[in-house]
C-alpha cells in the first residue's frame, strides 16, 4: 500500500496477539468461500458509488461553479444533514486548516463554510446571526427533495435571502444539489431556475461524498478534488487488482470486523483517529457502517438483527474519559486507529522546569512525536489486555491520500453487505422515522399515520417524574 501512502495493519487482530479473543488463520481460511463470493458479487453487480472517482467530467463542472461562487461570496453553507452533510464536514476537517473559519482571506483559500447538519432553532438562528446574506450562498442538498430538515431550512433561508434581497437576487445565492430528474425539488430547480448540480439516482447518501454532494463545498474551500477522485480511483484499482485477502485491504477490513462480530461477538466498532484533521472521518464512518449493515432481515427475508455499532473515540483525548472501559471492560469491542506518521506541522516542546522529573522528560521532543507515541502505546495497552485492535496509518493527509481512505471505507462496508448477505444499500429503519415526522407535522396523506403515532406516543403519567 506505499503507492497510496496508506498501510492497514491488522497484526492486532489476530490470535496470536489477543489470545481467545483474536481470529486464527483457520477461521480465515474457512472464510475463504464467502470472501470469494462477497468480492465476486461487488465487482459482478458494482454499486453505484464506484463510478465516482471516475467521472473528472462532474470534477471540472463543480470546480468551473465553485470559482464563481468563491469570487462572489464570503460564506458558503451546506443546507443537508446525514449523507448530505457528514461527508462534507470530514472533508472540511481533513483538507483545510483547522481554524479555517477563523482565519483572514487569504490565507483563507475560499468562504467561510458552515454545515449545520441539524434543525436546531437556536443553531439556525445563530448561523443567521453570523452571516451577511448578501455574501453568502445557501447549497442545498437532497437526493429525494422530500428531506424534511433539508427542505424546512431551505424554507427558511429562502425566506430570510428574499426578505433582505428580493426574489430575483436572492435565487442567485441558492445551489441545488439533488437527483437529475426526479422529485419534488429537481421540479423547483426547472421552475425557479436555480443552479444546479447532479446527484446520481443509483447513489445513496451515504455512499456519494464523492459525488457532487462532496465535492461543491470541497472546491468551494479550495481543496484540489481531482487529486481527490484520483485518490479513490487508485483504491478502486487496488480493489479491483486481486482477490487475494492480503493484497486488498477492503476485502481484509471486511472479513476481519465480519469475525470480530460473528465469532468473537465484538458488536461494537470504534474508530480512535488519533489526528485534529481525521475526527470527522470518524463521524462520516458512523452513519456508512451502521445505516449500511444494521438490518433486522437478510436478503432472503430472514429476520438477523445484524451489524456493528460504530462509535467514535479521539486520541489522545479519549484516552482520559472512554479508554478506561475499553481496556478493562467487556470484550465486545474492536477498535480502528487512524494514525498519521507526518503532521503539516512540527511543534516542539521546549525545555523548562529541569527540576521537576513529570515535566524535565518532555523537553527536546515535539507535540508529533507525543501524539504518536501516545496512539503506540494504546495500541500495545489493549492488546496487552487481550482486546484487538487494528490501525490505518496515513503516512500524510492530503488530498490523494483522504480520497483513498474514503473510498477504502466504503469498499469494507459493501464487502461487509455481502458477507452478512444483506442489502447494504436500503435504510428502511431510517424511512419508518421520517414517515412519523410528516406525520406530525401535517404532511398531506398522512392523517390517519399522525392518529396513529399521537396515540402511540403518549407518555404515561406513571412513569414521568418531574424534578
Amino acid at each position: 500500500m506505499t503507492m497510496l501512502n496508506l498501510r492497514y495493519d491488522f497484526n492486532n487482530l489476530m490470535a496470536e496477539r489477543v489470545g481467545d479473543h483474536g481470529i486464527t488463520e483457520s477461521e480465515l481460511k474457512a472464510l475463504g468461500p464467502k470472501l470469494d463470493a462477497a468480492a465476486a458479487a461487488v465487482e459482478k453487480n458494482p454499486p453505484g458509488f464506484r463510478k465516482l472517482p471516475y467521472n473528472t467530467k462532474l470534477a471540472d463542472e463543480v470546480d468551473a461553479l465553485a470559482s464563481e461562487i468563491a469570487e462572489r461570496c464570503d460564506n458558503f453553507v451546506v443546507v443537508g444533514i446525514g449523507g448530505s452533510a457528514l461527508g462534507n464536514i470530514a472533508l472540511h476537517s481533513a483538507l483545510n486548516h483547522p481554524e479555517y473559519n477563523h482565519l483572514i482571506r487569504p490565507p483563507r483559500r475560499g468562504p467561510r463554510l458552515f454545515v449545520p447538519d441539524n434543525v436546531d432553532p437556536d443553531r439556525i438562528a445563530a448561523l443567521l446571526d453570523a452571516v451577511d446574506l448578501e455574501n453568502t450562498v445557501f447549497n442545498v442538498i437532497t437526493k429525494s427533495g422530500g428531506t424534511a430538515e433539508t427542505m424546512s431550512e431551505f424554507l427558511v433561508f429562502r425566506e430570510a435571502l428574499i426578505k433582505k434581497l428580493g426574489p430575483e437576487r436572492a435565487a442567485e445565492h441558492i445551489v441545488i444539489t439533488t437527483d437529475p430528474e426526479k422529485g419534488e425539488l429537481r421540479e423547483i430547480v426547472r421552475k425557479y431556475g436555480y443552479a444546479s448540480l447532479p446527484i446520481p439516482p443509483d447513489v445513496g447518501g451515504r455512499w456519494s461524498v464523492l459525488s457532487a454532494v462532496g465535492l461543491l463545498s470541497a472546491a468551494v474551500t479550495g481543496i484540489d478534488i481531482h487529486e481527490l477522485l484520483k485518490g479513490a480511483a487508485e483504491m478502486d484499482a487496488v480493489c479491483k487488482k486481486s482477490k487475494n485477502l492480503w493484497e486488498n485491504p477492503a476485502l481484509t477490513g471486511a472479513a476481519l470486523h465480519y469475525l470480530m462480530d460473528k465469532a468473537k461477538g465484538k458488536n461494537i466498532q470504534v474508530m480512535m483517529p488519533y489526528s485534529h484533521a481525521l475526527r470527522d472521518v470518524a463521524d462520516w464512518f458512523r452513519q456508512l457502517w451502521a445505516e449500511s449493515l444494521g438490518k433486522r432481515v437478510n436478503r432472503a427475508g430472514k429476520i438477523v438483527h445484524c451489524g456493528q455499532t460504530p462509535e467514535k473515540a479521539v486520541g489522545a483525548t479519549d484516552q482520559h474519559s472512554v479508554m478506561q472501559l475499553y481496556i478493562e471492560g467487556p470484550f465486545d469491542k474492536v477498535v480502528t486507529f487512524l494514525t498519521v506518521d507526518e503532521f503539516h506541522a512540527k511543534v516542539a516542546i521546549p525545555h523548562a522546569f529541569p527540576e521537576y522529573a513529570a515535566v524535565k522528560y518532555l523537553g527536546g521532543h515535539t507535540m508529533n512525536e507525543l501524539i504518536n507515541a501516545e496512539a503506540r502505546a494504546t495500541e500495545l495497552a489493549l492488546t496487552q489486555s487481550g482486546k484487538p485492535n487494528c490501525a490505518i496509518r496515513l503516512k500524510k493527509v492530503d488530498e490523494r491520500t483522504v480520497g483513498a481512505l474514503l473510498y477504502l471505507l466504503e469498499m469494507q462496508t459493501a464487502y461487509a453487505g455481502e458477507l452478512y448477505d444483506i442489502n447494504a444499500y436500503d435504510q428502511p429503519g431510517v424511512e419508518l422515522g421520517k414517515v412519523n415526522t410528516y406525520a406530525l407535522m401535517g404532511r398531506n396523506g398522512f392523517e390517519a399515520k399522525r392518529r396513529e403515532v399521537e396515540q402511540a406516543s403518549k407518555a404515561d403519567p406513571r412513569w414521568v417524574v418531574k424534578a
